[in-house]
């Protein structure tokens, strides 16, 4: 995947700052040939961009758009870990965390803006497995939480 970084420029993305965990845990670990991202939230320089409810207070727009910033920040860490994202070989597993309203079902149409994103970098190497989950609340009130693991060479 060394072309990674120019697809990112393609999509009108930078990759950021690995964001520093919110809590007592290590936000990336490689193991073998995979890579485990811990949860990653919707921010952009340290600032949510999706916050509340999914169905009530935010739109399945606004958190599918928060999911792929949340996808962006794995990568960010994986970026971090490894010294770049040119090893990877596919994304693995996608968990995708939705703070859901009452009534919210759509899970789903929020997590594909996180997979449609990694699909979009990686090609066929970004299909992935996934879990898509309704949560009753998320850290700092995020809408939307994403967790992947990535197989890399080397």
């Amino acid at each position: 995947m060394s072309n990674v970084n120019e697809r990112l420029r393609e999509l009108g993305l930078v990759l950021p700052e690995a964001p520093k965990p919110v809590g007592s845990y290590l936000p990336c670990v490689r193991t073998g040939d995979l890579v485990f991202v811990s949860g990653q939230l919707p921010t952009r320089a340290g600032t949510l961009v999706a916050k509340g409810k999914v169905g009530t207070a935010v739109t399945i727009e606004q958190a599918a758009e928060g999911a792929k910033v949340a996808a962006l920040n794995g990568l960010a860490q994986i970026a971090a870990t490894l010294g770049g994202l040119g090893n990877i070989v596919r994304i693995v597993r996608l968990g995708v965390f939705v703070n859901s309203g009452p009534g919210f079902t759509d899970q789903a149409k929020v997590a594909n803006g996180a997979s449609d994103f990694l699909v979009a970098v990686f090609g066929d190497a970004g299909r992935h497995v996934r879990a898509a989950v309704g949560a009753a609340e998320l850290p700092l009130d995020a809408a939307v939480e994403i967790e992947l693991i990535a197989q890399v060479r080397g």
